[in-house]
C-alpha cells in the first residue's frame, strides 16, 4: 500500500510539472499567437499629409505611414540634358513668337504665335523649378547650336527685319522646323527618361506642337 502511494504521488507531479513546462513554452514562443503585441487603447494615429499631383491634377491626402520615400532617384542623365536643353528651345520659340504681334500680316499667324508663347513660357517655367528642386545647373556645356530645330543666330536677326507677308513665310518656316526638333528631343526623352512628370510633359509638348505644324501647314502662307 505504501509502495502504490508512492508511485502515485510520482505520477501526480509528473502531470503538473508537464503542465508547468507547457507554460512556459508558450511564454518563450511555443505558441506565438498568444504572445502577439496587441495595439493599446491610447496609440496615436498616423498624420495626414498632402502629396501634389500631377500637372493638372488635383493633390491627393494620404496617411503618413502610407508614404514611402522612392528608392532611387526618379530621373536620369537623358531626362536631366533633355531639360537643360529645352529650356533654351522654348526661350528662343517664345522669343520667335514674340516678334509676331508687330510684324505678322496673317492675323491667323498672330493668334497661333500667341498660342505657341501662352503654352511654352510655362513648360519652361516648370522645367526650370524641375532642376532648382534638384540642386541641378541650367546648363551643363551642352552646345545648343546643335539641338534639332534651333535656329542660327542669323536666321533670327533676318526674321527680326521682316514684316507682313515675308514675316509671315520666314515664320512658319522656321518654327515647323523649331517643332519638329522639339518632337525629336521629347521622343528621346519618352524612349529613354525615367521620371513620370516628365515624360508626361514630354508627351503632352509632342503632341501640341505637332497640332501646331499642322496648324501653319493649313494656313497656307505664301
Amino acid at each position: 500500500m505504501g509502495r502504490q502511494r508512492t508511485l502515485t504521488l510520482v505520477i501526480a507531479g509528473a502531470v503538473v510539472l508537464g503542465a508547468g513546462g507547457a507554460a512556459v513554452a508558450a511564454r518563450s514562443g511555443g505558441d506565438r499567437s498568444a504572445a502577439a503585441p496587441r495595439p493599446s487603447a491610447g496609440s496615436v494615429a498616423p498624420e495626414r499629409v498632402v502629396l501634389p499631383g500631377k500637372p493638372g491634377d488635383p493633390a491627393v491626402v494620404t496617411d503618413s505611414d502610407k508614404v514611402r520615400p522612392p528608392d532611387a532617384p526618379t530621373y536620369n542623365a537623358i531626362d536631366t540634358t533633355f531639360v537643360q536643353m529645352m529650356i533654351v528651345h522654348h526661350g528662343q520659340a517664345i522669343e520667335m513668337a514674340k516678334l509676331a504681334p508687330e510684324r505678322a500680316g496673317d492675323a491667323r499667324l498672330r493668334a497661333l504665335a500667341a498660342r505657341i508663347g501662352a503654352a511654352q513660357a510655362p513648360e519652361m517655367r516648370w522645367m526650370q523649378g524641375w532642376l532648382r528642386d534638384r540642386r541641378l545647373p541650367a546648363g551643363a556645356g551642352h552646345d545648343h547650336g546643335t539641338m534639332p530645330g534651333m535656329q542660327s543666330d542669323a536666321d533670327m536677326a533676318a526674321l527680326a527685319g521682316l514684316d507682313g507677308a515675308a514675316f509671315d513665310r520666314k515664320f512658319v518656316a522656321m518654327m515647323t522646323a523649331h517643332h519638329r526638333g522639339a518632337i525629336r528631343m521629347a521622343g528621346d526623352v519618352l524612349g529613354g527618361g525615367s521620371d513620370q512628370q516628365l515624360r508626361e510633359l514630354a508627351n503632352e509638348m509632342a503632341v501640341e506642337q505637332g497640332s501646331e505644324i499642322r496648324r501653319m501647314a493649313q494656313l497656307a502662307i505664301r
